[in-house]
């Protein structure tokens, strides 16, 4: 029975600023959905709410082997843009604290070297700084961090605009290669990524979602459509995330 990922009549307010009016959507389990937004549209707040990283109106449950749940902390995986990582330890040093401290989540060891074969990070970077690596080796490793403890959901904002076409290409059939026992989300503004990647694409503009399957994707006016949905805002006037 596959897993589901629902949103029941989610909404975030910034003081006067509604963010997120009221979205109701569910994920499925075996799916990548591309979370398509113009720049301050509410995508890494949405992300927030469904991480618990900040409070909200509404639920957020997870459907998994018949029952529904509310999330735990450990059922989600979010990789940030911008990758928050222990820049004074070495990229050997973190994997090795990362799966010593999540033991009891992996289902599947390997050692830290076939990890690090997976992202095809090289024998000589793995015992650098992790302050010397470039953003996207920086990027490499966070989501080697799920490839390893596997949460049923995982959250990737903004995740391949900082590699180059090949490690891109690396990464989108890495993430190919696993939805089939996730519920991936990732966002982005670039409509070609989402349309490239996504067996869904999921629209967020003014605070409300609605959804794209992957049979409209070569219908002719498909980029026309989007781009009507995601018409600016003319009410809004606060940047809030990207």
């Amino acid at each position: 029975m596959s897993m589901k990922l629902k949103l029941d009549h989610i909404q975030k307010n910034f003081d006067t600023k509604e963010v997120l009016k009221d979205i109701t959507f569910t994920f499925e389990q075996g799916k990548i959905y591309g979370l398509l937004g113009r720049n301050g549209s509410g995508k890494t707040t949405l992300f927030n709410c469904i991480s618990e990283n900040i409070t909200y109106q509404g639920s957020i449950l997870l459907e998994k082997l018949g029952k529904t749940e509310q999330l735990l902390e450990t059922d989600v995986a979010f990789t940030f843009s911008n990758p928050i990582l222990p820049e004074f330890l070495t990229g050997y040093e973190f994997v090795k604290f990362y799966i010593d401290i999540n033991k009891q989540y992996i289902t599947d060891l390997k050692t830290i070297d076939e990890y690090f074969e997976i992202i095809k990070i090289s024998l000589d970077d793995r015992h650098r700084l992790i302050k010397e690596y470039s953003h996207g080796m920086k990027n490499k490793i966070q989501m080697l961090c799920f490839i390893i403890r596997k949460p049923p959901i995982i959250l990737l904002d903004e995740p391949l605009t900082s590699f180059d076409v090949v490690v891109a290409h690396e990464i989108k059939e890495l993430l190919k290669e696993i939805k089939k026992n996730h519920i991936i989300i990732f966002s982005t503004h670039i409509l070609e990524l989402a349309t490239d990647l996504c067996d869904e694409v999921v629209i967020l503009n003014q605070g409300y979602v609605s959804a794209l399957s992957q049979e409209e994707f070569n219908n002719p006016d498909f980029e026309q459509r989007i781009m009507d949905l995601l018409q600016e805002d003319t009410n809004a006037t606060t940047t809030v995330d990207h």
